[in-house]
């Protein structure tokens, strides 16, 4: 693997592109504490997860219109209230025209439940599960949910994450091509190896940097390539 750029250097030259330091912090996500983390109920987060899977591949604020009435057909995504629901009767909300016609990504709202609520009872909440997992293992959890979950694989894991606040980073186009480029990663970035290599280069910036990995994340995205972030 190739030497490691200093967070430094690569802060100076995102904060040159973005016009200044103030500017480029001002493009920095804003994450959760552990406390506020765990304040989220399994409705909300099941909620989401199925929000981000929907938005997968997708356009984004057309799910966001249409979410209102997935909350309403979906019982305000309670896992329980979800779990209930017939085979039948999820086919008739993936025809449903005020929601979106695609039948995986309907059934996916259900197993997803069946994680939420196993990870739920087992660790006292899901909100729990996720607050306590260690950001120097962030690749794991990613893992977990693609592993224990439906159609959160790629970078829909990690959406969710950064949307609810946990502190992880995205694995972007332009993230992907530096990493590339500079030689740090030597496998794919789905594989194993390949995510323990890339959390390894992370972890290495955040003790260096003392910032969190998604401003780390913005940051190095923002220094490079088209900076999509």
């Amino acid at each position: 693997m190739s030497q490691i750029e200093k967070f430094a250097a690569i802060y100076a030259r995102a904060s040159q592109r973005k016009g200044g330091d103030a500017s480029l912090e001002s493009l920095l996500p804003t994450g959760l504490t552990n406390k506020e983390l765990m304040q989220y109920s399994d409705a909300q987060l099941l909620s989401e997860i199925s929000k981000k899977v929907f938005q997968s591949g997708f356009v984004w604020r057309i799910v966001e219109a249409k979410w209102p009435e997935y909350e309403k057909a979906f019982f305000g995504f309670e896992p329980f209230k979800v779990l209930m629901l017939s085979p039948e009767q999820l086919q008739d909300r993936a025809s449903d025209p005020k929601l979106i016609r695609h039948l995986k990504k309907t059934m996916a709202i259900y197993d997803n439940a069946h994680m939420v609520n196993d990870l739920a009872a087992k660790h006292g909440s899901f909100a729990k599960f996720i607050a306590d997992w260690p950001s120097e293992d962030i690749t794991g959890l990613w893992s977990v949910l693609k592993r224990k979950g439906c159609r959160l694989g790629g970078n829909t894991g990690p959406y969710f994450l950064r949307s609810m606040g946990k502190d992880t980073f995205l694995l972007t186009t332009d993230v992907q091509g530096y990493l590339k480029g500079h030689g740090l990663v030597d496998y794919g970035f789905s594989s194993k190896a390949g995510l323990q290599q890339v959390q390894s280069v992370f972890n290495h910036w955040q003790q260096e940097s003392g910032r969190s990995l998604a401003d780390i994340s913005r940051v190095l995205a923002c220094s490079v390539g088209d900076n999509r972030v």
